[in-house]
């Protein structure tokens, strides 16, 4: 992707350089994560938001959007696979940022401003993914 970030692109332009065939499904849906979804979310959010599209249909078309590097998984320990924007200038690589977690409502919040703290490895290791995730209660559970 020539150094332009995919959010500042067209949706169609977005699937398109990511080396996805646009057709009307990946857009619809597409188009629902990337403006509808500021934060994370899992696939029943998907489905309460698009109704009338196969869960079959969502849950391929959301593992075609995470393997193009569009969308990244979460794994909030809540037992939901949970899934947010990916926030990156390149394709390949999804930069790494911190996510919220509340306890009580169980919504993860992406922190997309806040990278990933590096962490001091044993020579030798190679990491493939880092998830960082803070549990605790969010602003609206501690105000009810």
């Amino acid at each position: 992707m020539d150094n332009i970030h995919h959010l500042d692109i067209s949706d169609e332009q977005a699937l398109d350089n990511a080396g996805l065939r646009v057709t009307a499904v990946r857009l619809l849906i597409w188009r629902q994560v990337r403006h509808s979804f500021h934060d994370a979310f899992s696939l029943a959010d998907l489905e309460a938001a698009l109704p009338t599209v196969d869960r079959s249909t969502l849950f391929r078309t959301v593992g075609a959007l995470t393997d193009a590097h569009l969308l990244h998984e979460i794994d909030d320990g809540s037992g939901a696979q949970k899934y947010c924007v990916c926030h990156h200038d390149d394709t390949r690589h999804c930069r790494g940022h911190v996510h919220l977690t509340c306890l009580r409502c169980h919504r993860t919040f992406c922190l997309t401003n806040v990278e990933i703290p590096s962490v001091p490895l044993p020579q030798g290791f190679q990491p493939e993914e880092t998830e960082y995730v803070v549990k605790g209660i969010c602003q609206q559970c501690r105000q009810a």
